[in-house]
């Protein structure tokens, strides 16, 4: 009986040492200080703000420097029923459109309409070297309505802050166009 009882307070003492070995490590989110975080937050709100500014001031060069210099995935999406419109137009369209921030860039440098997008119900998830943006956005030309949908960013923080790795959004321009 002595020898069942040593076991078993042998096994009660080195249970919190199993349970340790068997807990995985945190991750770079879960070792994230609630401070750290918010800077990052708050530095991926700047690049959000800076993005809104370059495109109201047609400076196609500021709104490169936020992107990673060779990051090119820029991917617009038509909707189930944009696709329809636009396939009902033009039979070979496709739903899918892969593009690039640079071209982006150029159209916003030279086009002589205003652009103003506008961007709401914004999430950000973070662990501090990534992070995901997604958002509600329409994108007005000239005061009107040209294009809405929902819009995803893929950041990465470098050396020099948060840089953009790609885009993709929903496209859903209205039905006239």
């Amino acid at each position: 009986m002595l020898k069942l009882n040593n076991l078993a307070l042998l096994a009660f003492a080195l249970s919190p040492i199993a349970l340790t070995a068997q807990t995985p490590a945190p991750s770079a989110a879960q070792t994230q200080t609630a401070s750290d975080h918010h800077a990052d937050e708050t530095a991926i709100e700047q690049v959000m703000k800076q993005y809104h500014a370059a495109i109201l001031a047609h400076d196609g060069t500021a709104l490169s420097g936020l992107f990673l210099p060779d990051a090119n995935l820029w991917l617009n999406v038509l909707t189930d029923s944009a696709y329809a419109r636009t396939q009902a137009k033009s039979p070979s369209a496709q739903k899918i459109r892969i593009s690039k921030y640079q071209d982006f860039s150029k159209l916003v440098s030279t086009t002589p309409k205003s652009f103003d997008p506008e961007h709401s119900n914004v999430v950000i998830h973070t662990d501090g070297t990534i992070a995901a943006v997604y958002f509600d956005f329409v994108f007005n030309v000239d005061g009107k309505a040209n294009n809405r949908g929902s819009e995803t960013w893929q950041l990465v923080k470098a050396a020099d802050g948060w840089r953009i790795a790609s885009i993709v959004y929903s496209s859903e321009p209205p039905a006239q166009q």
